[in-house]
């Protein structure tokens, strides 16, 4: 870990990149990571599905780790990223999920599958429409941001 306060922040690209301006703007010298995570627009249940993982050097020694995403719909991201970061070593303990807007649904399947997992959002919208997107949310964030 290069930052003095064993933090790091791991970014679900490309919609999480944009929350990396605030976290670098609060802690300049952070490392962050990214985990490259679509959902298949073809599944039912707009199933996640794991692209790239680039993850700071000694990510199991951080105190604790930023996973960043804005939206939190079916959960299915978060989940995912959990799993790898797991993967590599970290626990769940170490790990605040840091998000914007987040739907019932999402929060309850995540925290169905990690109880202990802490969450931070700024708001919880009404639920998710038949294409699985937050109602009445915003669209898709990353199309938005960039």
């Amino acid at each position: 870990m290069d930052s003095q306060l064993n933090l790091c922040g791991i970014s679900i690209v490309r919609a999480g990149e944009s929350m990396e301006f605030g976290l670098r703007s609060l802690i300049p010298d952070i490392p962050i990571g990214k985990i490259l995570i679509q959902r298949d627009e073809f599944t039912q249940n707009k199933q996640a599905k794991l692209f790239y993982t680039k993850l700071p050097m000694n990510i199991t020694q951080a105190k604790q780790i930023f996973l960043m995403d804005p939206m939190l719909a079916t959960g299915g991201s978060c989940i995912l990223a959990i799993k790898t970061l797991i993967k590599f070593g970290v626990t769940i303990q170490q790990i605040t999920f840091i998000n914007l807007i987040a739907c019932h649904e999402g929060l309850e399947r995540v925290y169905a599958k990690y109880p202990q997992l802490k969450i931070v959002t700024s708001f919880v919208d009404q639920g998710l429409n038949e294409n699985c997107y937050i109602l009445p949310g915003i669209g898709d964030y990353g199309d938005r941001y960039f």
